[in-house]
């Protein structure tokens, strides 16, 4: 009797396991949502469209770089806001790279209920997002990113 009791406490427990992992799962609509923040970002960027890239991110958003200082040769974090990031958008800054280079290439990395990890390699850069479900869509939370190597 003991054994049978622990057996079904046991298919119980995977039973549970189970069902938690399906309410945290992945849906079309998420993948179409993170998808639709980071086209957004990006494609807000390239084309100078600042109400796109104020759609794509998180009024709170941190984009950060880890640059080398060269007087010191150490390494530092830079990082703006969304407003200055908004602005510069809105300045026009992703204009200046020609549509032939404007590459957008977008991936999924990893998603866990309301969060999220994505991937743009675009033109000179490559984009790490978190992105988070707030108030019913996705939006990106925080950017780390990186210059692509010079190419000769």
């Amino acid at each position: 009797m003991g054994k049978i009791r622990s057996h079904g406490a046991w298919i119980a427990a995977l039973l549970l396991a189970a069902i938690s992992q399906r309410t945290h799962a992945q849906t079309g609509a998420d993948s179409t949502g993170i998808r639709q923040a980071a086209m957004d970002y990006i494609e807000g960027w390239y084309a100078g469209d600042a109400q796109r890239m104020e759609r794509a991110i998180h009024p709170e958003l941190a984009k950060r770089v880890v640059t080398i200082d060269p007087t010191m040769g150490r390494s530092q974090l830079e990082s703006i806001g969304a407003m200055t990031l908004i602005l510069r958008t809105r300045a026009g800054g992703g204009t200046h790279t020609p549509a032939e280079r404007q590459q957008k290439d977008f991936r999924i990395l990893d998603i866990f209920g309301n969060a999220a990890v994505a991937k743009v390699v675009a033109s000179d850069w490559v984009d790490f997002l978190e992105l988070a479900k707030w108030n019913g869509r996705w939006v990106i939370v925080n950017v780390l990113w990186e210059y692509k190597p010079k190419t000769p």
